[in-house]
């Protein structure tokens, strides 16, 4: 707005001073109306409730508001759909009214109106982006519903940063057009009374008051900033804020009453200017809990006690506050009894051989003191560091726990409502790109509303097998065929039992820790199991990996490394399945431990168990004959199959070998029996359909590809692993857990059958590798392929043609239960000898001859 020129008109009937005067009057008018419809809107929002009736709060109780239900209504919508910013609702038009007791005209009013509008807005967006105080009492934000949806609107384009800097220029441009005239007139008028004692700055009172509203604008934005992050953790602090002993709520029980529009204001200027002006805090700091342990773990070292005192009162120095919880880091593992024993052996006194079972000295001792990989702070920066990486990317949430481990750190992200788990889980490898580190796994928390990013350490721990071996949780376990599989991301050991998965199924490429594992798992049942609780047939195609167990009292053969001879073992497998099921049938029991316990009831009591069968009827009387079958229960030890490369035996045989697994898998659980199956190819042609479904428990070491991640384990994350035995264990039920393998080093292996070799020789049994030639067994279903020569099989087919008139690959495929390629031979060497016409256009083909006596062979 600028001063307008006097009016130009005739020197007629009115003279121009009191034209002039009269409009000057006019002006002063328009201003005191203004004045008086600003102070009656100033007397509404300050007495404004939120219990008042209005448009959307229908109460039968009178309104609260000094000017009855006109002002609570009025009040009521301002302030729901702009909030805060409705103080701009006064503040602009009282700089106008300024303006026309100046006597100050605009020649653009509309323009001005736009901008004071627009104003308006913007500054509702820029309150909206600020948390909202304790003191507010709507469901809204502070900018109100208008300013909820401009934030809104401006979250998938810019980061939150960006949107309140530039939403705070945009309102101040604003403001500034809307009111620069009126200013300027304004303190075009203060200039002559206020000249004495501003002659310092030659009159120009406005440039100060820029300046001024420069640096209250720089405040208010740095103020803004301040709460921002004060504000972020309230929701983790609430679960690690220690409220001490005889502290009371100052607020009373019950609901609380609600806040006039005076006290939300003030309330928010309180929470703002607090921390400015000096304001101390009497909140407790949150406090990372870590204990220490000494090496023995037989106490546990606090680093600050539990207990505080009633009085207390924070420096106003403190650190910053942190707003994600840092879990404390898994405690030493309990040792057993058998540590003690092994340090101190028993003396050879008794003159008869025992069987011992290998001592804990044979492998490596984990350091002593070992730090921790990562202090506190710097696990908090980098939280800090993981949010501002996400927020780059349009991910906006907050980082409510770190979970320190061994070899990698879960940061456990709550997103913002509407992120989608997909999209977070997708940018895995940008967030390991900006995060410095060589990969990140990024999945799903399951049971809570939370994002699991798991990141390298920059120092690795090493699991050792001792440390798992030694542990109480081993040596007291209950379960049949425990095997310690290493460390979960916590630290914590995990157990698991071979006997409940009942099959394993493992994938892994080269160096991935694929062969160390299962030789931590070979040791595991070695340390815990006699020769007569459980034996191991070792399959080894690739004749390296497995050969170093040769000898051991375990084997119930030499280590198979003839893919040829693994059928025959498989098969003996099979048949030794199907034999435990018919001693168990005729018992009466339901599985191998039944079997046991009742075998060894028998022999301690010293019976013989039989029982009645019917062998045939009386000739004479024609009635059944029973006799007396006495049973033999000898103690069935459990029988572990390891194969260590499955590719290539699949190569080989693959059709006899998948048959034997899919079998094993599918049945024999109850009988004792379970497959240990590794491959460091996890395709379809390897780890078929059957295959898989039969494995419902894998493991998954690092692989090349996604693809291969999702073959093994229906998902992937496998490919984003570190190698060096960290793996991905899914149990049956398809829960999936990052677990770090336990080292164990060739010479400990060696040491272990040394060990074992001088304690008992190995029972080795023929036919588990041999298969009689006048018996051979053949697995059910693949009876025509294991019993018919090729000249058989042909004559079947041709009695199949002959009889049912049809003459087709498929057709015979499907009659004789055979492969396409097989089928499709016996088809053109029907035709090569004439007994078959070649396919016509349909693929038709004619039979030739009449009757099967027409046919010479």
């Amino acid at each position: 707005m600028a001063r307008t020129a006097p009016v130009e008109t005739d020197e007629g009937t009115v003279p121009k001073s009191v034209r002039v005067f009269f409009i000057n009057r006019m002006l002063e008018a328009f201003g005191l109306v203004l004045l008086g419809v600003l102070l009656v809107l100033t007397v509404a929002l300050a007495t404004w409730s939120a219990n008042d009736p209005s448009w959307n709060n229908a109460v039968s109780s009178a309104p609260s508001n000094l000017l009855g239900y006109p002002g609570a209504v009025v009040s009521d919508q301002l302030i729901q759909y702009f909030g805060l910013a409705v103080l701009l609702v006064i503040a602009i038009p009282i700089v106008w009214a300024m303006g026309l007791f100046s006597h100050q005209v605009t020649k653009k009013p509309f323009k001005r109106g736009l901008f004071f509008i627009l104003a308006i807005v913007m500054l509702a967006s820029v309150l909206s982006l600020l948390p909202n105080p304790s003191s507010w009492v709507l469901g809204s934000g502070l900018g109100g519903a208008v300013g909820d949806t401009i934030a809104g609107a401006l979250v998938t384009t810019l980061s939150y940063g960006l949107k309140g800097i530039l939403s705070q220029i945009i309102a101040f441009v604003l403001f500034v057009a809307g009111t620069g005239f009126a200013i300027r007139g304004a303190t075009g008028i203060m200039n002559d009374r206020l000249m004495a004692i501003s002659s310092p700055f030659d009159g120009r009172v406005s440039d100060v008051f820029f300046a001024a509203f420069g640096a209250i604008s720089h405040l208010a934005m740095r103020l803004s900033a301040k709460l921002q992050r004060r504000q972020e953790g309230s929701q983790v602090r609430k679960s690690i804020v220690r409220v001490p002993e005889g502290y009371h709520s100052q607020e009373p029980d019950g609901p609380a009453p609600e806040k006039s529009f005076l006290q939300s204001v003030t309330g928010f200027a309180s929470n703002l200017l607090g921390p400015v002006l000096g304001r101390k805090s009497y909140r407790v700091e949150p406090v990372f809990e870590r204990s220490y342990g000494n090496p023995n773990g037989d106490t546990m070292v606090e680093p600050f006690d539990s207990e505080f005192d009633t009085e207390f009162e924070m420096d106003e120095t403190a650190a910053p506050v942190t707003s994600a919880r840092i879990s404390p880091r898994a405690k030493p593992i309990k040792q057993g009894r058998k540590v003690r024993l092994d340090a101190q052996p028993d003396l050879p006194l008794a003159a008869e051989h025992k069987y011992e079972l290998p001592p804990l000295t044979l492998l490596a001792e984990p350091p002593v003191n070992r730090e921790p990989v990562q202090s506190a702070d710097a696990l908090e920066q980098n939280a800090r560091l993981l949010e501002g990486v996400l927020e780059d990317f349009g991910v906006r949430g907050e980082i409510i726990n770190v979970r320190p481990g061994p070899v990698v750190t879960l940061y456990e992200l709550e997103p913002a409502p509407g992120i989608k788990s997909s999209r977070v889980i997708g940018l895995a490898d940008d967030i390991a790109r900006s995060m410095s580190a060589i990969s990140a796994r990024v999945a799903v928390v399951p049971g809570r509303n939370a994002i699991g990013i798991e990141l390298p350490n920059s120092d690795r721990e090493t699991v050792f097998l001792r440390e798992l071996l030694a542990s109480q949780a081993y040596e007291k376990t209950k379960q049949h065929l425990a095997v310690a599989l290493g460390k979960d991301i916590g630290g914590e050991p995990i157990l698991a039992d071979l006997s409940r998965m009942p099959h394993l199924l493992i994938a892994g490429t080269t160096g991935s820790g694929k062969s160390v594992g299962i030789n931590t798992m070979i040791l595991s049942l070695l340390y815990r199991l006699t020769p007569d609780q459980c034996k191991l047939i070792m399959i080894d195609p690739k004749m390296l990996e497995l050969s170093v167990y040769e000898g051991i009292p375990h084997l119930l053969s030499p280590v198979v490394t003839d893919p040829k001879k693994a059928v025959v073992a498989l098969k003996w497998a099979v048949r030794e399945m199907e034999d435990r099921y018919r001693k168990m049938s005729k018992l009466g029991v339901r599985n191998i431990d039944g079997f046991n316990k009742r075998a060894k009831q028998a022999l301690k009591k010293g019976e013989v168990v039989t029982r009645t069968v019917q062998t045939g009827y009386d000739p004479e009387t024609r009635e059944p004959i029973f006799e007396e079958e006495a049973l033999e229960l000898d103690h069935l030890p459990f029988i572990v199959v390891i194969i260590d490369e499955m590719a290539d035996l699949m190569l080989v045989a693959g059709k006899e070998i998948e048959g034997a697994v899919q079998r094993l898998a599918q049945m024999a659980r109850a009988a004792g029996i379970h497959v240990v199956m590794a491959t460091q190819r996890p395709s379809v042609d390897v780890i078929t359909g059957t295959i898989k479904a039969n494995f419902p428990t894998r493991i998954s070491f690092q692989v090349t590809s996604k693809i291969d991640s999702r073959t093994i384990l229906g998902e992937q994350g496998a490919e984003n692993l570190l190698g060096q035995g960290d793996m991905l264990y899914m149990a049956g039920g398809g829960r999936i857990i990052r677990l770090h393998g336990a080292f164990a080093s060739d010479k400990e292996v060696e040491d272990v059958v040394a060990h074992l070799k001088l304690q008992a020789t190995p029972c080795y049994l023929d036919e588990v590798t041999e298969e009689p030639a006048d018996d051979p067994y053949v697995l059910p279903g693949m009876e025509d392929t294991g019993s018919e020569s090729g000249d058989d099989l042909y004559d079947n087919a041709v009695a199949v043609v002959l009889r049912d008139k049809k003459a087709s690959t498929s057709y015979i495929q499907r009659r004789l239960q055979i492969g396409y390629n097989r089928a499709a031979s016996l088809i053109e060497r029907m035709e090569e000898e004439g007994l078959i016409s070649s396919a016509g256009q349909g693929g038709k083909r004619n039979i030739l001859v009449g009757d099967s006596d027409q046919v010479s062979h």
